[in-house]
């Protein structure tokens, strides 16, 4: 058996067992191309550096022995960007001086494999195993080969508090949910953990909920009964339970 842990005030996961795993999710390197074409600037490099910078020094501090990106690498979902063929490399390159590396690919991760070295571990898109734990970025709905997992990791939705009254509106936050078995794995029975990992893009956060109601994620979409729900801030704080889902997802 692995514990996991979160690093306070970062999104990552912390999976500890015969192994150290770190799990990140959601960077979308590129992503300022879409804010460019809002006319809004963050400076040339500015979030590459951060986000090498941020990973290296959580991984020289942690010393673990892999990393875990668990999808939406890139930001474009059909193309490669400019910003992209520069940037997701170099970003590839600086991590993997540090830790092996594993990729779990997204929605946005179409074609990455050209700009990942060989050294680099690509999964599947439909996720791996750990132990009893699927992890995957989300976006897709496990299949019956997964249903003997009693716990679930994933990302994709970029869960984010929504409350105007609130000091914390806009800020992202880690969800964890349980829910029936049965509803992801129509054959089981009992219950099943879902552990919903931050965005790691630090720009992705909002302050007004989103407008559409359906979930991205045909995972959290099946999810109308929720047992019970821990919603936690970046700092570690616990700001709710599953009576304020409809305020995160």
């Amino acid at each position: 058996m692995f514990r996991t842990r979160i690093i306070p005030s970062k999104p990552v996961l912390i999976l500890e067992g015969n192994e150290k795993n770190m799990v990140v999710t959601d960077l979308h390197i590129g992503f300022e191309n879409s804010l460019t074409s809002n006319e809004i600037f963050i400076g040339k490099n500015t979030s590459i550096n951060e986000t090498i910078e941020d990973i290296v020094e959580t991984i020289r501090i942690e010393k673990p022995d892999s990393v875990i990106l668990l999808g939406d690498i890139k930001s474009n979902i059909k193309n490669i960007s400019k910003n992209e063929w520069n940037d997701v490399p170099l970003f590839f390159e600086k991590i993997q001086n540090e830790a092996n590396v594993i990729v779990i690919p997204g929605n946005h991760d179409s074609n990455i494999q050209k700009l990942i070295s060989n050294k680099t571990i690509m999964t599947s898109s439909t996720g791996m195993i750990l132990e009893d734990t699927l992890l995957t970025h989300g976006h897709t709905m496990p299949s019956e080969n997964y249903s003997h997992v009693n716990k679930i990791i994933m990302g994709h939705v970029h869960p984010v508090y929504f409350n105007e009254e609130s000091v914390l509106n806009g800020q992202r936050v880690w969800v964890s949910l349980k829910t029936d078995k049965q509803i992801i794995f129509p054959d089981k029975t009992g219950e099943i953990e879902i552990t919903i990992i931050p965005s790691f893009n630090r720009y992705f956060f909002a302050t007004q909920k989103r407008k559409y109601r359906k979930s991205i994620s045909p995972i959290i979409e099946r999810i109308k009964n929720i047992s019970t729900a821990r919603i936690v801030t970046l700092d570690g704080t616990i700001i709710g339970d599953e009576s304020i889902i409809d305020k995160v997802l």
